[in-house]
């Protein structure tokens, strides 16, 4: 993004910033420090008489939603997961309404992130045994808190016709820049090489739109981002937005590709030591561990998400990742038979 984008996104407007004092009781506001580490939404540290808070302005999450996943916090916290708890507004709600735009306030949990790769092997598989009792927590929310788990979930499995009609269409944007500029080389090499790998490694899609294994609430996004540690500790788990219902073992290797997939590899002595941790707590079967990492690799293999914030939304904030992801990817593929005995424990 542009200095200017940036500054646009970053800013609180002052009608704003008088109406958040206002409707969370802060009284004023002395300091405000934006936080550059989220990806998605904006966030703020705020020093108020009454102390210190997290600021969150939502942009990519419906609003009824919001409230839902903020509500389960307090559940949450009184399992013993380290969450905080919503601060409510002087109507009892979770979030600020101010002209269209949308804001909660938390407590501020102090701590640091740390990237999976420099986690010692002990923190790795209390990683594991956290994200574990975390979905024991939500299971336990389920039908109270919480809408009731389906008996059946569903994962739609890309066709490689449908990924390379989407390849196509990228690489068509970016031909139509032209000369371009850096990304551009990089984004249509990629795809040129991506159409190679998916008319190679088809057969090797996941089988059916069923994933192996239990389901129930996850938090959706548990990687180091949004997990603090403090004394050796887990501290505090962040940013429940993408809260949702999916396959135990679909958050448990998306968790170890994020934390673990660094450099354009994964760490495959981190991988099990995490998932041995999580499966002290929940017995998740290898076939399922093994299923669902085919089935992270294939999205990762028909998906181009980052592409399209770039090329559909003209937003350049996740290009990094692309890069590092399509390295990871090409890897992946050479590897797939080691990596997921990594996560089904065979190795």
């Amino acid at each position: 993004m542009t200095d200017a984008t940036v500054t646009g996104r970053t800013h609180i407007p002052a009608a704003h910033l008088a109406e958040l004092i206002r409707a969370f009781d802060l009284v004023d506001v002395l300091d405000r420090r934006h936080l550059a580490d989220g990806l998605m939404n904006v966030n703020w540290r705020v020093e108020t008489p009454a102390g210190s808070f997290a600021l969150k302005r939502v942009t990519d999450v419906p609003l009824d939603r919001l409230r839902r996943n903020l509500a389960v916090l307090s559940s949450l916290a009184a399992d013993g997961v380290p969450v905080g708890a919503p601060v409510t507004t002087a109507s009892g709600d979770t979030v600020a309404e101010i002209d269209g735009d949308v804001y909660c306030l938390f407590p501020w949990s102090a701590g640091e992130h740390i990237r999976g790769i420099d986690l010692s092997l002990s923190q790795v598989t209390a990683l594991g045994e956290h994200l574990a009792r975390l979905h024991v927590a939500l299971g336990r929310a389920a039908g109270q808190v919480l809408p009731a788990v389906p008996t059946v979930v569903t994962a739609e499995v890309t066709t490689p016709g449908r990924a390379v009609q989407k390849a196509d269409r990228l690489a068509a944007a970016v031909r139509a820049r032209g000369a371009g500029d850096a990304f551009d080389a990089v984004a249509g090499d990629a795809l040129a090489q991506r159409r190679i790998l998916l008319d190679k490694y088809a057969g090797l899609r996941p089988e059916g739109d069923v994933p192996a294994g239990p389901h129930g609430w996850t938090h959706g996004d548990f990687q180091f981002r949004n997990v603090l540690w403090s004394g050796g500790g887990l501290a505090a788990v962040l940013d429940w937005d993408r809260l949702g219902i999916r396959p135990y073992a679909e958050e448990v290797v998306r968790t170890a590709q994020v934390q673990f997939g660094v450099g354009g590899v994964f760490d495959l002595v981190r991988v099990p030591a995490f998932v041995g941790g999580y499966r002290s707590v929940i017995p998740l079967e290898a076939d399922a561990l093994s299923d669902g990492a085919r089935r992270l690799w294939w999205k990762h293999m028909t998906d181009f998400w980052q592409l399209e914030f770039h090329y559909d939304r003209n937003d350049h904030s996740c290009d990094d990742l692309f890069t590092a992801d399509e390295a990871l990817l090409h890897w992946w593929t050479d590897q797939l038979s080691p990596v997921e005995d990594a996560f089904a424990g065979t190795v």
